[in-house]
């Protein structure tokens, strides 16, 4: 049947049903609710707050920020973001969707900056090319068996601890952060364990047991689009995309000025424990998983954290895993310069606060959700944690910026090693066994049966 036979149908079929005083209501239904929906979201771009920390947020001013992180320049986009930022408090609703758009148009109309150092890099904008620049450690066989199991399960409660951990003060500086809390080696509230990072793995997780080992960034997409209701930043943008057809690599690429922002990095981890010791098919199912909604640096990132979770499995040593897996991102990338930098910084001081402070300086003019100073984050947290769950998550804490993302990941990796027995019951009992996520049709699940799905998924990759 072709499409005007189908719609001819639908028109055949149809039988007048006009009622008496129903059309004002219908059409009030109609419009009211669309209305109240876009006046919430416009309002959203221009001014929120993180659900668990009440951090403050702009997302027509980072938009901007990230198309000149990116070697572009976006004359007048200020003009358009001071005048946004009056008609926002001014609460003038129609103009401000005026200036909304004219901010996006004004980043996607953005000229090549021929003297930002951002050109002067190699992009790696397929795997295969990435894979090429690169030598990858043999295999490292790890059975899927009990031992298995309770790393993953150990690595998933970590990192579901690390990202409740994170969530309260997400946003802010490490000093501000002393300033109010002091050193934050508990939670600093009853912990929840809603997350977007989780909730974008377990997405893949189920793509990967429907699809298997020929899963494609396709396969992957369509379960956001059936599973993932709403998200923020690269993939909010990469959500819009891909419902109106525009699908992977496109998806991350097309005006989408976030992704070399942190979202891919922060679902890294689920990668790692679906090929344990096999790094480089980690790697892959990072890419794949990335190009969704980032491209170039913003992929690399999810890439490293996928390595480290997968060498976890077979290496018990914190720095070996972290001087393996920085040299496996491309020093002549700008992510590879980027963590080659804060990995030396740890060597060159002695505690990790000093050494953040001087990431923290060398990449200021990166937002907090970017992938830079984040991933300067978790190897300053990494190295100086030495391994010890406490030490880690502290330090992570310590150093601010988007601490939920960092610490779910990097916890990951200590989780795998240390084995669920040795993370303290202080961290543990206030979780418990059950997660909440807003994933479709899945809204609470077991850690447990999470990890058991996880070992299932990982034994039909072998």
């Amino acid at each position: 049947m072709k499409a005007w036979e189908k719609e001819l149908e639908i028109l055949r079929s149809g039988i007048p049903c006009y009622q008496e005083n129903d059309n004002e209501a219908l059409w009030e239904e109609q419009a009211t609710g669309p209305e109240i929906a876009q006046d919430a979201q416009t309002k959203i771009y221009w001014r929120s707050q993180v659900p668990g920390s009440r951090a403050v947020e702009s997302i027509c001013l980072a938009t901007i920020q990230a198309m000149e992180n990116r070697g572009y320049k976006v004359p007048g986009a200020m003009d358009i973001i001071e005048e946004g930022f009056k008609t926002y408090e001014a609460g003038d609703m129609p103009k401000l969707h005026k200036l909304t758009q004219r901010a996006f148009r004004a980043a996607y109309a953005a000229e090549k900056d021929e003297s930002s150092p951002y050109w002067n890099q190699t992009f790696y904008d397929t795997f295969e090319d990435y894979a090429a620049a690169v030598n990858f450690p043999e295999k490292t066989d790890v059975p899927i068996d009990d031992t298995y199991l309770e790393k993953t399960y150990s690595g998933w409660l970590s990192q579901i601890i690390g990202g409740a951990y994170g969530t309260c003060i997400e946003g802010y500086t490490g000093e501000r952060i002393k300033e109010r809390y002091g050193e934050v080696d508990r939670y600093i509230r009853k912990p929840n364990t809603y997350n977007d990072d989780i909730t974008f793995e377990i997405a893949l997780l189920l793509a990967y047991e429907e699809y298997g080992k020929e899963t494609s960034s396709l396969e992957i997409g369509e379960e956001w689009i059936a599973r993932i209701p709403t998200a923020w930043s690269a993939e909010d943008f990469a959500l819009r995309n891909m419902r109106a057809g525009i699908m992977p690599p496109e998806s991350g690429l097309f005006h989408n000025p976030f992704n070399e922002w942190i979202g891919a990095q922060m679902r890294g981890a689920i990668c790692g424990q679906l090929f344990p010791g096999d790094l480089k098919k980690a790697a892959e199912c990072a890419y794949k998983d990335a190009v969704i909604s980032h491209a170039r640096n913003g992929v690399l990132g999810e890439v490293f954290n996928a390595l480290m979770v997968s060498m976890a499995y077979y290496e018990n040593d914190i720095r070996k895993i972290l001087e393996t897996c920085i040299n496996l991102i491309p020093a002549d990338s700008e992510y590879g310069q980027v963590i080659r930098f804060a990995y030396e910084q740890c060597k060159t001081h002695e505690d990790y606060y000093s050494a953040w402070m001087v990431c923290e300086n060398q990449y200021q003019k990166y937002n907090w959700v970017h992938a830079y100073p984040n991933a300067c984050a978790e190897i300053v947290s990494l190295y100086f944690g030495e391994g010890d769950f406490n030490k880690t998550i502290a330090a992570c804490g310590g150093c601010g910026q988007d601490v939920d993302c960092n610490a779910a990941q990097i916890m990951t990796i200590i989780g795998t090693i240390i084995g669920s027995e040795a993370i303290p019951e202080y961290w543990k009992k206030p979780i418990g066994d059950e997660l909440d996520t807003y994933v479709r049709d899945l809204k609470k699940i077991s850690i447990h049966e999470l990890a058991e799905k996880t070992a299932k998924v990982a034994a039909s990759l072998k």
